[in-house]
């Protein structure tokens, strides 16, 4: 994912991936802290448009951006408006895209933005700075939908107890901290043989719900298609079997390999459409031995790579949902 402690996963074979050139186009569409841009960069001579919602990833790109004069361009928005924001700098096709999905590492490492059980800090979770926190969610959101998020999005087998718990917690005191909601969790929800703290699968399901990651993440793959020009590359990294699926799916489809009637589809007509990507590889890249042994968090890093063909872009999907079946 991004430096220092926060290494880029997968970083050599997404930059082989992508197939870069001279004079190319290149969208990093979750910049974090450049892991990948400066990767991009070094490779070839490109012109690279990097973007994240989180302004702080924006700012600390600043010194990337001083050390390749007019080949860097920082952008603040979401990777699903890329269309959006490109056009805005007269930009309206790609010739490649990388995508690394979830949550960066120093959003997990500051206590202050929210993401970690394992530190006290505000509960908060979102990557950029709009829409409500994870705070207003546990305190106000009803018992059935909250247990409905901590089991889709965390695939917490245990949901309706932890939303329970949460509910009964905060008809006492509002629910304001990491460390409160942890100690919530991991009262109701058994330690597992494998180590995993109880709290993980409730955390992610919230972060993923508040920042809408699933939706985001199909509007990027869509937004991906319309850009990417007839023999371009779009390579994502995904960390959670939700997000790999979405990326699977939507891949799966386009590339024509989804079985005709099949739900994943939008409309029945789909499956006549000419595929719009082809795949690179049919299974996802993982990490290697050396990799895994240097950077423990490559252990559930999956890449997926397609490249684009001339036919015409499908209909974006509805939402993630269809995707994620």
């Amino acid at each position: 994912m991004t430096e220092g402690l926060h290494i880029p996963v997968l970083v050599d074979e997404v930059v082989l991936a992508l197939a870069l050139g001279p004079d190319q186009v290149v969208i990093d569409g979750t910049f974090g802290r450049g892991g990948y841009s400066k990767a991009i960069l070094a490779a070839a001579p490109v012109a690279l448009v990097g973007i994240d919602r989180d302004p702080t990833a924006i700012a600390s790109g600043a010194a990337i951006a001083a050390a390749h004069p007019g080949r860097l361009t920082l952008v603040e928005g979401k990777f699903g408006e890329m269309a959006q924001l490109l056009s805005r700098l007269g930009i309206d096709q790609v010739d490649a895209v990388a995508l690394d999905i979830g949550v960066s590492s120093p959003q997990i490492d500051d206590p202050a933005r929210g993401f970690s059980f394992r530190s006290d800090g505000p509960l908060d979770m979102r990557m950029g700075g709009d829409g409500p926190d994870a705070a207003r969610v546990v305190n106000t959101m009803g018992e059935a939908e909250l247990a409905d998020i901590i089991y889709r999005y965390g695939e917490e087998r245990l949901s309706r107890r932890v939303a329970k718990a949460i509910v009964t917690a905060r008809t006492e005191m509002p629910i304001e901290r990491t460390a409160a909601l942890a100690r919530i969790v991991r009262s109701c929800v058994p330690a597992s043989k494998d180590g995993i703290d109880p709290a993980t699968r409730t955390f992610q399901a919230l972060r993923i719900y508040v920042n809408d990651e699933l939706g985001e993440l199909a509007r990027g793959l869509a937004a991906a298609e319309r850009l990417l020009k007839a023999g371009g590359r779009l390579a994502i990294v995904s960390f959670h079997s939700l997000e790999d699926r979405v990326v699977k799916n939507f891949l799966k489809a386009r590339a024509g390999a989804e079985p005709a009637g099949s739900r994943h589809l939008p409309d029945a007509t789909a499956q006549r459409r000419a595929p719009s990507f082809r795949l690179i590889h049919r299974k996802p890249i993982v990490a290697g031995p050396e990799e895994l042994a240097r950077n423990p968090r490559a252990r559930s890093a999956k890449l997926r790579v397609a490249e684009r063909t001339a036919a015409p872009a499908w209909p974006a999907p509805t939402g993630a949902e269809e995707l994620a079946a």
